[in-house]
């Protein structure tokens, strides 16, 4: 008897190596939740990035060392499209302001799975500018960590949270009342 010939989870299914309780069963499980590491570490480290922001004053200022201000004017001159730069540095607290939220919103939509490709969007959407704009200038192009954000976003823009989210929980209730 196959795997084939037998659904999964019926009391006949075979139980060795290729059962649904042995190797292809861990294959399979391990591929429907290959997304949530990489959710938990994304949502995590925007949230934490928002909330950073959020609580240091000496960010949230135009001028002095370690402002927005200070970061922007240090990055201008390097990035690949300093109007970018110039755009933020005409309210560069409002700007630093609306990353740290937008990064926060990001942060929390995809750790809960809520409109997680949108959400993704948007970190994607942040990581782009952020490369553009501060790590532009990095060298060699693999140090600087904007770039690779931007690729991490990617699977999440193509697949959303199909399990433990609340798209996954919205999209079951639909099916059920359809």
């Amino acid at each position: 008897m196959t795997r084939t010939d037998v659904p999964s989870g019926a009391p006949d299914a075979p139980t060795g190596p290729s059962g649904p309780h042995g190797l292809h069963g861990l294959r399979e499980l391990a591929a429907r939740h290959a997304l949530l590491p990489l959710r938990i570490f994304l949502g995590v480290t925007f949230v934490y990035a928002g909330l950073d922001k959020l609580t240091d004053s000496a960010f949230l200022s135009a001028t002095g060392s370690g402002s927005i201000g200070e970061l922007m004017q240090g990055v201008r001159d390097t990035s690949a499209i300093p109007a970018m730069v110039d755009l933020a540095l005409k309210a560069p607290v409002g700007f630093a302001v609306a990353l740290a939220i937008g990064e926060l919103l990001v942060g929390l939509g995809v750790l809960a799975g809520l409109l997680t490709r949108i959400a993704s969007v948007g970190g994607a959407l942040i990581s782009l500018s952020l490369w553009l704009t501060v790590s532009w200038a990095v060298t060699p192009y693999y140090y600087g960590n904007d770039l690779i954000y931007l690729m991490a976003w990617t699977p999440l823009i193509l697949a959303g949270a199909p399990l433990w989210s609340l798209d996954a929980l919205i999209r079951g209730r639909r099916r059920a009342t359809a």
